[in-house]
């Protein structure tokens, strides 16, 4: 080898020992930190409500603080950014909707709820058909059933006559009923002989099915519906292309499944989501209870799909049950019979899905085991029975929550705190505000009516509340919730209540309040950036407020 060579060789090693020691210097000094300053930081922490600045090291809060005190605090090079004054909050937490259903797209056609000739929803019904050929299942919603009740023509065969050889289900607005054609029920098994199945009501006319399915009757034959058309595919596209987006772009970053059917495998798309890592919130999945299930073939089932992973987002840890039906159906169980008789049955006071001694039979069996329950109660005596049963069944270490609690006696409002159970409402929607409470007055009387979810009396009761949206009965911004929870007098709660309700509480009913719903040193990074200040603005314009940025577990995954 020549000198040149030799030279040019020491140089190149030389060289490229320091250019070593210059990648390893960044590596070494570069910051894992960002610094989030000059904000309006609401952090649902008593000890410390409000902040200007926080350090965010990976996924975890490593300071909570004023701007002098971050920029002490802070390592050399990290990342900041500005937030120019902007309310930050923990990200919201909706701990009950149905983002699978949701996302999926099975429906192939929807009808206007406020039609009220149901002559009108039939054109668009047979164009529906005549676009999606074949002979499988059509299946719409979005009708009134009030729209179909007041039909002098039988439903079923105002369906049977424009499509008489494959099978229709239509869901009604609010999920619990359905119409359906005679190929539907045939395909069901359900004849004009047949009883009302568990949880549900059978529709009939001197005798004969009407097409109207009430409650658990019309689940039955949609979940046949649903199954004849699986397609996982379907489901994880519509998470993934859809879901997953409005969560981050509404700033919620926890989620409980209200209703996972594991009879159609959800659960395992769920699974897959997770493994292919495509979650960008948290979730607790509602197993299903079917209330037609043989009980102890259904719970051995149940606690074989339990998975509560502390490191995963996705956690199977809760069960979904109803405790009774709706309001309007005139299926929410009520202590009074109704104003009105739709069904023509012996008693007319509502109906279970699960008896009080059904529910708390489940909960000895499976509570032990780390399930929470999630309990649909509507009317009064529903909500009474729910509580009953867990008083008779909890070891009161549980989690336990009643959702919907549209009508409480006064008595029950203290045994939420007593027993631990949070109470879960909806107010997003337009009918929970006081000014349509006299609607209900016809079906339950005045009295029940001007006092619907009482959420109010609820947290005055010290009662742990969580608010939600049932997305998409309602609208899953939560703003809107928030704007309604504080402006709905008599039953209005404060900002800061109201607040607690999307976050920290939620947290709690999710078992993760110790490291997620609050801004707190050593909690995770979740949490969004707003474009107006909820606390200084009309209460009537909160609903307006638009999410600009959304971090989740330190990463950002929406920015306006």
């Amino acid at each position: 080898m020549n000198k040149m060579k030799i030279i040019v060789l020491i140089l190149s090693l030389v060289l490229g020992s320091q250019s070593c020691s210059k990648r390893e210097s960044i590596s070494i000094t570069a910051s894992n930190q960002k610094l989030y300053f000059n904000g309006k930081i609401y952090t649902v922490n008593e000890s410390q409500p409000w902040a200007e600045a926080m350090i965010i090291k990976k996924n975890k809060i490593v300071f909570v603080g004023s701007n002098p005190e971050a920029r002490n605090a802070l390592d050399n090079n990290a990342e900041e950014i500005d937030l120019k004054g902007k309310l930050v909050l923990p990200g919201f937490h909706d701990v009950h909707m149905h983002p699978m259903e949701v996302g999926a797209t099975s429906t192939t056609f929807s009808l206007d709820e406020n039609e009220e000739d149901i002559n009108n929803y039939l054109s668009i019904i047979e164009q529906a058909s005549e676009e999606q050929t074949g002979n499988g299942w059509l299946i719409g919603f979005g009708h009134s059933i009030n729209t179909l009740l007041a039909s002098e023509e039988s439903p079923l065969l105002l369906l049977d006559e424009i499509v008489p050889n494959r099978p229709i289900i239509i869901m009604e607005h609010t999920s619990h009923s359905m119409w359906v054609n005679s190929k539907a029920l045939e395909l069901a098994g359900f004849t004009d002989s047949s009883e009302n199945p568990i949880g549900g009501i059978l529709m009939k006319e001197a005798g004969k099915l009407n097409g109207i399915l009430i409650d658990n009757a019309g689940d039955i034959v949609f979940q046949i519906a649903q199954k004849s058309l699986e397609n996982s595919n379907n489901e994880y596209d519509g998470m993934v292309n859809y879901v997953l987006p409005e969560l981050a772009k509404n700033g919620i970053t926890s989620v409980s499944d209200a209703r996972t059917y594991w009879k159609r495998n959800q659960h395992k798309v769920w699974q897959q989501l997770a493994e292919d890592k495509m979650l960008t919130a948290r979730f607790n999945l509602g197993l299903w209870a079917y209330p037609e299930a043989e009980d102890d073939a259904q719970i051995t089932s149940l606690k074989s799909l339990f998975s509560n992973n502390k490191n995963s987002l996705l956690k199977i840890n809760q069960i979904k049950l109803y405790s009774d039906g709706i309001t309007h159906n005139t299926t929410a169980a009520l202590h009074s019979d109704y104003h009105v008789d739709y069904f023509n049955k012996t008693t007319n006071n509502g109906l279970n899905y699960f008896s009080e001694n059904r529910i708390a039979k489940y909960i000895r069996e499976l509570e032990g085991l780390g399930f929470d329950f999630h309990i649909h109660a509507i009317g009064n005596r529903g909500v009474h029975e729910a509580i009953n049963a867990i008083e008779n069944a909890s070891n009161l270490e549980n989690r336990h929550r009643l959702t919907h609690v549209e009508m409480v006696d006064n008595g029950d409002i203290t045994r939420f705190k007593q027993l631990n159970i949070t109470a879960d409402a909806q107010v997003a929607g337009e009918f929970t505000k006081p000014e349509f409470w006299q609607e209900n007055a016809e079906l339950v009387g005045t009295t029940l009516a001007n006092n619907l979810v009482p959420i109010k009396s609820l947290t005055d009761a010290n009662v742990r509340l969580t608010l939600s949206s049932d997305w998409n009965v309602s609208t899953l911004n939560p703003f809107v919730g928030i704007q309604n929870a504080v402006t709905r007098n008599p039953q209005n709660i404060s900002l800061q209540e109201a607040i607690k309700a999307y976050t920290i509480n939620g947290a709690y009913v999710m078992r993760q309040e110790n490291e997620v719903g609050s801004l707190e040193v050593g909690k995770l990074a979740d949490f969004i950036v707003v474009d107006q200040n909820i606390f200084t603005i009309s209460t009537n314009q909160i609903n307006q407020t638009k999410v600009i940025r959304t971090v989740f577990n330190g990463n950002e995954i929406y920015k306006k």
